[in-house]
């Protein structure tokens, strides 16, 4: 098959995965025509692939599009069977993520999970509103059941700021969740793991919905306060809307392939 559709994917930094910029670019591509009439999945030496009439699907570097699950591969195959005249790879969020684990989580599942502990060491969730009133305790109620958890369960303990003035989390917090971090083997779900937590800016999210302390939507919705306490404020336009729906799409994507593959 035409390789060359995820190739812009495949450059894309894993610092910075982007799906509002992603699709902006490939916007400006012309689309290749749908080739293939049946998406399929396949069995190969106890790995799962995805076929397109009979013919198994490479990654952009050449490698076989191998996962470890039938689920895995049923939810890339069902992406393909979705596109139409065109073949989109905007709207093909778990394919791409799938090509970015073996193309290069695999080679460096470390560096991938550094990137994640990183975010853990400002995230989201530690930082609060001073005001107005309602919005602070909206993030508290929303936000302290899960920091609650993370000490509770993880061993975890997060220190709380006002505002965006940086706060250095104790080396015992970022250490016991380092810990939990690294159970999580699979190259496919370290890669879902890094979108979770970019998409929603906490990794403490991330690994909740990992653990299935919470639900994708809940993550989202959590990941998301003070954009839906602003919105009920100032309403929103259609290409905020836009851009909002695209990173939803990836974010639950990437917690579909997360639960696919071997939840911890």
């Amino acid at each position: 098959m035409g390789n060359d559709l995820f190739n812009m994917d495949a450059k894309q930094d894993l610092s910075d995965p982007d799906p509002v910029r992603r699709a902006q670019i490939q916007s400006k591509l012309p689309l290749p025509k749908r080739f293939y009439k049946v998406a399929a999945v396949g069995e190969h030496d106890g790995k799962f692939t995805v076929e397109l009439d009979g013919r198994v699907v490479k990654t952009p570097a050449r490698q076989t599009l191998a996962l470890p699950t039938r689920a895995a591969a049923q939810l890339i195959a069902d992406e393909f069977s979705a596109q139409e005249k065109d073949i989109d790879p905007a709207r093909m969020p778990a394919t791409r993520l799938a090509n970015t684990a073996i193309d290069g989580v695999a080679n460096d599942r470390q560096a991938v999970l550094e990137d994640v502990l990183r975010f853990a060491s400002s995230d989201m969730l530690c930082y609060r509103a001073g005001s107005p009133q309602r919005l602070v305790d909206r993030q508290t109620a929303l936000w302290d059941p899960i920091i609650d958890w993370a000490a509770s369960d993880l061993g975890a303990r997060f220190v709380l700021a006002e505002g965006v003035m940086p706060v250095e989390q104790p080396r015992e917090a970022l250490s016991a969740f380092s810990v939990h971090l690294g159970q999580i083997k699979d190259p496919f779900a370290v890669a879902a793991l890094h979108t979770i937590t970019t998409l929603t800016g906490s990794a403490i999210l991330a690994l909740a919905v990992a653990k299935d302390e919470i639900s994708g939507e809940e993550a989202w919705k959590l990941g998301h306060v003070e954009e839906d306490w602003t919105i009920e404020q100032w309403g929103e336009d259609a290409e905020a809307s836009a851009r909002r729906l695209i990173r939803k799409r990836e974010m639950l994507a990437a917690v579909a392939i997360l639960k696919a593959v071997s939840p911890i």
